[in-house]
Parts: structure tokens; C-alpha cells; sequence
């Protein structure tokens, strides 16, 4: 396993345990998500320097944009969320209630 498997890899982890458990805050689990993106894109981006093929080039820059939309999409609900419920904590939504 080479250093860049290794930091990819742990990157990801350490993401992943972010968001289980630092899931209190909506903020807090939207920047773990946008970590998780940022890993996937990074291996996404050094995956065919390492395989020297250029076929898969356009693939991270489609799931940069992807990425960008789910961001623009979080940080809107979390302003309607904060505006309706007064904080951003996930205990006080109720998926049930409109």
C-alpha cells in the first residue's frame, strides 16, 4: 500500500467517524460530508496519473460539480432549517411533522 492509498484511505475513515459521531449539529455533518467528497475526489484526480490512462478524466470534475450543488443545497437548508427551527441541531427536526 503506498503513502497516497494510506491518506486516502485514512482521510475517508476519519470522514466517516466524523460523521457518526459528531451528528448533534447539521453544520458539523455537512463539513464531514464535504470531507468525504474532497477524499474521493482527490483519489478520483490521482487515479489515472497512477494508471497513466487518460480515458477517465472528465469523471472528477463531474463529481467536483456534483459536489459543489450538494453543498449549495446543505448550506440552503441549513439557513431554512435555523430560520424555522431557531438552531441547527438534528434532535429538534421531525422528518414526520411538515
Amino acid at each position: 500500500m503506498t503513502l497516497f492509498h494510506l491518506s486516502f484511505y485514512s482521510a475517508f475513515t476519519l470522514s466517516s467517524l466524523g460523521l457518526a459521531f459528531h451528528r448533534t449539529h447539521l453544520i458539523s455533518a455537512l463539513l464531514c460530508l464535504e470531507s468525504m467528497m474532497l477524499s474521493m475526489y482527490v483519489a478520483l484526480s490521482m487515479w489515472p496519473i497512477q494508471t497513466q490512462s487518460s480515458s477517465s478524466t472528465l469523471l472528477p470534475i463531474l463529481m467536483l460539480t456534483f459536489s459543489a450543488c450538494e453543498a449549495g443545497t446543505g448550506l440552503a437548508l441549513l439557513v431554512a432549517s435555523t430560520r424555522t427551527h431557531g438552531s441547527d441541531h438534528l434532535h429538534n427536526f421531525n422528518l414526520l411533522q411538515c
